[in-house]
């Protein structure tokens, strides 16, 4: 394997997702040597360095971590599918197998990573509506919960004593870039589909795709972060809302709505679960505020201003 520098270096395991997209070009723009692990070379911004790897077992890309500022691990199935038993095996399988895998590689390093950072989910909390979530509140049932559940355990169970651990319970990120969790929203809305869904009042925790990205960098900056974090915008936006100032973002007046039971058989035909709109989460950041982190942008419509008006 190609020799590659063990200063200043950012490990992005799964980065070539869309969330690897962007933190890609951010960490180059920085100054960052940037290592991706990932199945196929796709994705790849220029000045980055590929390794191959499959997500489950030990191989030379193991010497990548050495000397490492940062690992970040935003491996995992797209939950965007229906849940046959084949794909929720999948979806555990991915998220518990490489964080494992990745543990076990970090304790194996001579020089391990400073700061591991481990890509979570906010659906932890499962279906609450309109009840305030912070990390201190309980966690929910079903079949979402239960897979963050056994990723999070997976990773506080890999022993790792040199490097800091930071498990992140992240929310929608924005972003105008087509590809991201937003596009069916702004596809949707573009033909006069984008009313509210279901009852409208269940509650969407979001977060700007620039918040995303300093979060990480204050995490990575700050020696005293560790643990358990959401990292989602102060101001979760229930679904009328949400949908409301993104018809007005994008100059559409009009948006039919979408029932509950047309929301079950549409997703049924698109090849999905409706929960993923349906389910209402409203999530709080409370610990990483307390650490000094203020968001650029916490309100919807100021979000949506900035992603759609940028010239």
């Amino acid at each position: 394997m190609e020799a590659i520098s063990q200063t200043n270096k950012i490990v992005l395991a799964g980065g070539t997702g869309f969330l690897g997209q962007l933190l890609q070009p951010h960490f180059i723009n920085q100054g960052y040597q940037v290592v991706v692990l990932g199945r196929k070379k796709k994705n790849i911004s220029e000045g980055v360095h590929f390794i191959k790897w499959d997500g489950f077992s030990m191989g030379e890309w193991r010497s990548s971590l050495e000397g490492a500022r940062m690992i970040i691990n935003l491996v995992g199935k797209s939950v965007n599918c229906r849940y046959t038993e084949e794909n929720k095996c999948e979806i555990i399988q991915s998220r518990v197998q490489s964080t494992r895998i990745l543990g076990q590689a970090i304790n194996a390093c001579n020089n391990p990573p400073e700061v591991w950072v481990n890509a979570a989910s906010a659906a932890i909390y499962g279906d609450r509506q309109s009840e305030v979530i912070t990390e201190e509140s309980e966690f929910g049932g079903g079949f979402s919960p239960l897979v963050c559940k056994l990723w999070e355990r997976a990773f506080y169970q890999s022993k790792t004593p040199f490097t800091r651990k930071v498990v992140l319970r992240i929310g929608m990120v924005l972003s105008s870039k087509s590809g991201g969790v937003l596009q069916p929203f702004v596809d949707l809305v573009r033909v006069g589909l984008g009313g509210k869904m279901a009852t409208g009042k269940q509650y969407l925790s979001w977060a700007h795709e620039l918040d995303f990205l300093r979060a990480i960098d204050w995490i990575n900056d700050h020696e005293s972060i560790s643990g358990a974090y959401i990292l989602s915008s102060p101001e979760p936006t229930q679904n009328t809302v949400f949908m409301r100032a993104l018809r007005k973002v994008l100059n559409v007046r009009f948006g039919l709505s979408h029932p509950i039971w047309q929301m079950k058989l549409g997703a049924i035909f698109m090849g999905t679960e409706s929960e993923l709109v349906i389910a209402g989460r409203r999530v709080v950041p409370q610990r990483l505020m307390e650490t000094g982190f203020k968001f650029s942008f916490p309100n919807i419509e100021h979000a949506f201003s900035d992603l759609f008006n940028k010239k």
